[in-house]
């Protein structure tokens, strides 16, 4: 294995910087790296003797989060290999801990698997493909995102029964987007990077040229549908009145009710603590935005259990009311633990990690949701916990893996790696992550022979927990079919 380049602690939490070096230094740069660390290295994914328990490292997550729903986890990420992976970025970091990369640094998503890539909406209400999932967020090897994109590409190619030939086509393309969409950012300025984005119009030509007329219909009808998910959709979906007020319907134990979850005494501190945070937070928004956040008033509070690797964190949906009864808003307050990745990496320069959440969306995000803020709150069982908050959905379009054929796959991953270099673009040296990549498809087919090997490895955890679960060692519950 080719050597791995080292980090200074200096450097440890930033992005690689970009300036005052010229364009020429910058790509000799990357050039340089690619010396040192060739781009056929990255095909190589050998699982070391000393490999850390893959179970060990869920069980030390699931001991920070709440008891009662870590069976409901476990029972998710059983049920398939590409639903263990989803749940699995924690294992993932570990394993690309000391594998080889070229030294320079973005920031990263931390958990890229195909399904954090979605329809979302602008503050200007276009519609955008974006990266959704920031849980994982911090500075790191940018190679790292691109490697979980491919595995997770690959994991659900199996699952859906596309040959070994048409699963290395999907990786080589998506790596091929990511390379090519990286020369050309390496070209703009600084300005056109920034305000670079997969609106409507560029998804639909970035479709015409890669689907058929019939996905191209189908995507036309998912973009139509995500532009009805909104507040008032989950207020229609989500609400019932009792008693002449507006509640948050339960639906346990996916969704509980704060009146459902807490003797009266504690709810009442625990509420409070929520309107608390609901004030606070908005100190961490524009003054404009902090505004309209104190037009509305909170009337319902409950627990969600959403995803599946963050099932068993603390996640508040919060049902705030402005003009009248029909003018809802629906937040989500979602606890932020350490990054998985800080144990590799280096820890965040946030001391709060709702913050760290929160600005490293905003770096990476062509354009975030204007409710988007953090808070630190003092729980009722004595320990500090940090949140981030954002809408509960917002215009939000995900894609269904299990339903793509290899072509559509294909356009999706070539979308997703286009999307992924923008990301890191703004934040990393794009001029040298471009002259590292260059134009040969030698990082591309390295990275479909990575993706094959590590969705092996995948599997083998999972069985891992399957047995796990048989032999007692983990409680599983399944719950519904949620994706």
């Amino acid at each position: 294995m080719s050597q791995v380049p080292e980090v200074s602690e200096e450097t440890v939490n930033a992005p690689s910087p970009v300036a005052p070096a010229d364009p020429e230094e910058r790509a000799a740069r990357g050039r340089e790296a690619r010396r040192r660390v060739p781009r056929s290295s990255h095909g190589e994914y050998r699982p070391p003797k000393d490999r850390p328990d893959p179970l060990g490292i869920l069980e030390a997550q699931s001991a920070r989060r709440v008891p009662e729903l870590v069976p409901i986890r476990y029972g998710r990420m059983s049920e398939s290999p590409f639903r263990f992976y989803r749940g699995a970025a924690a294992i993932m970091a570990s394993d690309l801990a000391g594998s080889p990369d070229s030294g320079i640094r973005a920031q990263l998503c931390g958990d890229a698997h195909m399904l954090n890539f979605r329809l979302l909406a602008s503050p200007e209400r276009q519609l955008l493909f974006d990266i959704n999932d920031f849980d994982e967020t911090l500075p790191g090897p940018w190679e790292w995102d691109v490697k979980r994109l491919s595995a997770s590409l690959v994991i659900a190619g199996r699952a859906n029964g596309f040959d070994e030939t048409e699963r290395s086509d999907i990786v080589r393309a998506t790596v091929r987007s990511y390379r090519e969409a990286m020369a050309g950012f390496a070209e703009m300025r600084n300005l056109d990077v920034w305000y670079a984005r997969m609106d409507a119009d560029r998804l639909r030509e970035f479709a015409a040229s890669r689907i058929h007329k019939r996905g191209q219909k189908a995507l036309a009808r998912e973009m139509s549908k995500a532009r009805t998910r909104d507040s008032l959709q989950a207020f229609e979906k989500l609400t019932e009145t009792v008693d002449g007020q507006v509640r948050i319907a339960a639906d346990p134990p996916l969704l509980v009710s704060l009146a459902d979850l807490l003797p009266d005494v504690t709810r009442g501190a625990l509420e409070e603590q929520i309107r608390g945070l609901i004030g606070r937070y908005g100190r961490t928004l524009s003054s404009d935005r902090r505004t309209l956040v104190e037009h509305y008033r909170l009337v319902d509070v409950a627990r969600k259990v959403v995803g599946v690797g963050s099932v068993g964190t603390r996640c508040w949906i919060l049902l705030l009311l402005g003009r009248d009864g029909q003018d809802p808003l629906f937040l989500q307050a979602k606890e932020a633990d350490d990054s998985v990745l800080a144990a590799h990496v280096g820890a965040s320069e946030y001391r709060n990690q709702g913050e760290r959440v929160v600005s490293g969306q905003r770096l990476m995000q062509a354009a975030s949701d204007i409710f988007l803020g953090w808070e630190r709150v003092d729980g009722i069982d004595g320990r500090r916990r940090d949140f981030y908050v954002r809408q509960l959905r917002d215009w939000k379009g995900i894609a269904v893996a299990e339903e793509m054929l290899p072509e559509g796959m294909r356009a999706f991953g070539e979308m997703c790696g286009a999307t992924l270099a923008r990301a890191h673009a703004r934040s990393g040296d794009r001029i040298a992550i471009a002259a590292y990549l260059g134009r040969s498809d030698s990082f591309d087919r390295a990275l479909a022979a990575f993706a094959e090997s590590y969705a092996d490895q995948n599997e083998r955890d999972h069985q891992a927990l399957v047995d796990a679960v048989a032999a007692g060692r983990l409680r599983a519950e399944t719950v519904d079919p949620a994706r």
